[in-house]
C-alpha cells in the first residue's frame, strides 16, 4: 500500500460515520478510475463536468460502473488503495460481480508484488514500493 495512504489512515480516528462509498467509473477511452465520495452521484457530475480529479478531466466521458457502499472514511481509502493495485482483470472481475471486494489480497497487480529472489543469489529481495 502507498506510504501516504497508511499516513493518513494512521491519523485517523478509529470509529466513524459509515457514510462513505468506494467508486470506479468508466473512463470514454475504456480505462477505470477508482475513487471513494459521500455522495457517489453528486461526484459523477463533478467528474464529467471537469471538476473531478485530474485523470478523468482527460479521459471523459466517465460512467459509474460500480459502487459498494456502507464503510467509514478509513476504510473505502484502505479498500481504494486495495483496488487501485489490482490489474484490470480483477477490477472487471468485481464490476461484473464475480469477485468480491473483502476476500483478494492487496498483493495482486504490479505494485503489490514481492520480487522473487533468484536463486543462488547473495542480495536479500526487496519489496517494491
Amino acid at each position: 500500500m502507498d506510504l501516504k495512504y497508511l499516513k493518513m489512515i494512521r491519523g485517523m480516528r478509529k470509529s466513524g460515520e459509515k457514510a462513505w462509498s468506494l467508486y470506479i467509473l468508466r473512463c470514454g477511452d475504456e480505462t477505470l478510475y477508482t475513487g471513494i465520495a459521500k455522495d457517489v452521484q453528486c461526484r459523477v457530475k463533478q467528474h464529467n463536468a471537469g471538476k473531478g480529479a485530474a485523470y478523468t478531466r482527460t479521459h471523459r466521458p466517465v460512467t459509474l460502473v460500480f459502487q459498494k457502499n456502507g464503510f467509514t472514511r478509513s476504510e473505502a481509502l484502505v479498500r481504494e488503495a486495495r483496488v487501485k493495485t489490482w490489474p484490470r482483470l480483477h477490477k472487471e472481475a468485481l464490476i461484473s460481480g464475480t469477485r468480491a471486494l473483502e476476500t483478494t489480497s492487496a498483493t495482486h497487480g504490479k505494485r503489490g508484488r514481492k520480487r522473487k529472489k533468484a536463486r543462488g543469489s547473495l542480495e536479500s529481495s526487496q519489496s517494491e514500493g
